[in-house]
């Protein structure tokens, strides 16, 4: 009788947890290790996908108190099946005024789930890929930075918009 309750226990903390992340269609990570180079590119091969849904699409970044900025810029690609790519620089929010990082998590490490699109439609027939890179720069100066600190991981993350 105890073994058969363990297993009904771990089966519906199991399910509670498969069940809370019904929205997600593609969700990964790739280490930085908290030296990111200024020509690493990330790169998410995402597949196919449907092209009759929409998306909503983020990038999600884990840093650790190694970041000495208050903010991130960011230079992605999306590349189509068919050689159409579209290229955005992006600027987020990483900490707030005072100082405090945003995002969630526990000790030094934060992890921060950002806007990048959202209801987009991949409508051509093929795989998809996404690429990813810092385009930090200190004030006042031309060059990137070439090695930015702090930051751990950077992730991929596709959702429907409707379940």
């Amino acid at each position: 009788m105890h073994k058969i309750s363990a297993f009904l226990i771990l089966l519906l903390v199991f399910s509670v947890i498969a069940g809370c992340d019904k929205k997600r269609v593609f969700d990964d990570y790739k280490p930085v290790n908290g030296d990111w180079h200024k020509d690493s590119i990330i790169n998410f091969e995402l597949g196919k996908l449907d092209s009759l849904r929409s998306y909503n699409l983020f990038i999600n970044i884990r840093n650790n108190n190694e970041f000495n900025y208050s903010n991130l810029f960011l230079i992605t690609e999306i590349r189509f099946p068919q050689g159409k790519v579209i290229t955005d620089t992006l600027e987020y929010e990483m900490a707030a005024p005072s100082g405090e990082w945003l995002g969630k998590g526990f000790g030094d490490v934060k992890e921060n789930k950002l806007w990048y699109k959202e209801n987009v439609r991949f409508d051509e027939p093929g795989n998809y890929q996404v690429d990813i890179r810092h385009a930090m720069r200190k004030n006042g100066e031309v060059n990137g930075i070439e090695n930015l600190q702090g930051i751990t991981h950077v992730g991929f993350r596709i959702e429907n918009t409707s379940e």
